[in-house]
């Protein structure tokens, strides 16, 4: 065979091998293309389902912010309705306690005086009811002003007097030396103190109950108040922010509640710009503390403070804890 006979043989031979490979080819595009349509079908039914999760999703926060809705309204509704009856039953007691009816006997006044204590107790718990709702649902206000300290601790100091019967406990409201005038809402910050005093009456047995105000981080205002109570067992802290829990002990037995009080003391906190703390140690009592900024609408470099977030106090621990 002569070289133009092997040319052409050789020719042919590439011929067929470009035909071979055009064909690898082309099935291999086929077979991509079908995984690509199988791909693409998945693809659009896994879109058609994100679509319809998000439709579900959309309905059940719809249907999760009218449940919320309904129960704001709800405790709203129910707290007034059961403060009306609950002010005549404080009014008939009161009268009856000034004799307005006649003198009563021993056993007549004590079962009189039980009454009044615990329309009192409702009442307290049908207020954090109604806070609770108000600022589930947005409405609560707050109305800041200027205020001093001093004539806040001698509000609390006299709304106190009367009511620590315990004589192996002493209430102490410490000088705030150096806390300049506040710029905030004094009736929150009265009522979350009012909180954290309570508290720490009813669960200290004896020794003392000192508050305090001090201004450790220029702009910031740190109050605390320190009991030699029953403490709480560090692995109660981290729940003690939620609604409607209490710890379970002896002393907590005695007293009957809502679980609510320093609940709402750490959202109006919040709404003051501020947070809370606590550190407690089991049988030597509690700290539980309120840091909030001297001037509630102060922008954040104003309060001359390197984080705009609320200061830890020194000492103080688990933040966002709180009693029982």
């Amino acid at each position: 065979m002569n070289s133009h006979g092997k040319d052409r043989e050789q020719a042919e031979e590439d011929l067929r091998s470009l035909r071979e490979e055009r064909e690898l080819l082309e099935a291999e595009l086929a077979r991509r293309g079908e995984e690509v349509k199988a791909l693409r079908e998945e693809l659009d039914e896994t879109n058609r389902g994100v679509v319809a999760l998000y439709a579900e999703l959309d309905d059940k926060a719809a249907a999760l912010r009218e449940v919320s809705e309904l129960k704001s309204r709800f405790l709203s509704y129910m707290s007034h309705e059961f403060r009306t009856p609950l002010g005549a039953i404080r009014s008939m007691t009161q009268l009856l306690l000034n004799r307005m009816d006649g003198e009563l006997t021993p056993e007549q006044e004590k079962q009189v005086d039980f009454i009044q204590s615990s329309a009192l107790e409702l009442t307290d718990m049908v207020n954090d009811l109604l806070d609770l709702a108000k600022i589930e649902a947005g409405r609560i206000s707050i109305s800041p002003a200027w205020f001093d300290m001093v004539d806040l601790f001698a509000a609390l100091r006299g709304m106190f007097k009367p009511i620590v019967i315990n004589t192996a406990v002493s209430l102490i409201f410490e000088e705030p030396a150096g806390v300049p005038r506040i710029y905030s809402d004094d009736k929150r910050l009265s009522q979350i103190l009012r909180n954290f005093i309570s508290n720490a009456l009813k669960f200290t047995l004896r020794g003392a109950v000192r508050v305090s105000a001090q201004c450790a981080t220029p702009g910031w205002v740190t109050f605390a108040v320190a009991d030699t109570g029953i403490g709480i067992a560090p692995e109660h802290l981290d729940v003690l922010f939620s609604d409607f829990v209490q710890i379970e002990s002896p002393v907590q037995k005695r007293w009957r509640g809502t679980g609510l009080g320093l609940s709402l003391s750490k959202k109006l906190a919040a709404l003051l710009g501020g947070s809370v703390a606590v550190v407690s140690e089991v049988g030597r009592g509690s700290t539980f503390s309120l840091t909030i900024p001297v001037r509630l609408d102060a922008a954040p470099g104003e309060l001359e403070a390197a984080d705009p977030q609320p200061p830890k106090s020194a000492g103080l621990s688990a933040q966002g804890g709180q009693r029982p």
